[in-house]
């Protein structure tokens, strides 16, 4: 369905469009259709939607912060279908461990040679109104009586 129109997009607009290069997607593609086989091997209910846009449903979630309801629209089904597609999705990129990333124990090896870490610690201040006597509860009662 939408992933036919994507097809055709040569490499550049490809990776603009997905957030991830067609080799990677061909390889996500794979891993996902081999599991997809699998857990329709003793029959179930036709999925409403092709194993390819399922990836595309995913993409689209972590790429543009979609809501579900939105994705659901855009591919027929309703939302809370879309949620359970894009969880499964994940769930079994994850559990392949193909695109799974090093851990922090990885970083301590005196063997990794490591090109730039880059860490996101930006503190915004909170406002929080101070306490005081004429604003807790039991002070307003007493001022009414």
């Amino acid at each position: 369905m939408k992933y036919e129109r994507l097809s055709c997009l040569d490499d550049e607009r490809f990776l603009r469009q997905t957030g991830v290069k067609r080799v990677t997607f061909d390889t996500m593609l794979a891993i996902l259709q081999k599991a997809h086989t699998q857990k329709k091997l003793n029959g179930g209910r036709p999925n409403g939607v092709e194993v390819v846009d399922m990836l595309l449903m995913t993409l689209e979630y972590l790429r543009e912060y979609r809501t579900y309801f939105h994705i659901g629209n855009s591919y027929g089904m309703c939302e809370s279908s879309a949620y359970r597609t894009i969880k499964w999705v994940e769930d079994i990129l994850i559990k392949d461990g193909t695109f799974s990333l090093p851990g922090k124990k990885a970083l301590l090896k005196p063997d990794t040679a490591i090109d730039v870490i880059l860490m996101d610690a930006t503190e915004s201040p909170i406002q929080r109104p101070k306490k005081n006597r004429k604003d807790t509860i039991q002070a307003r009662k007493k001022d009414i009586h």
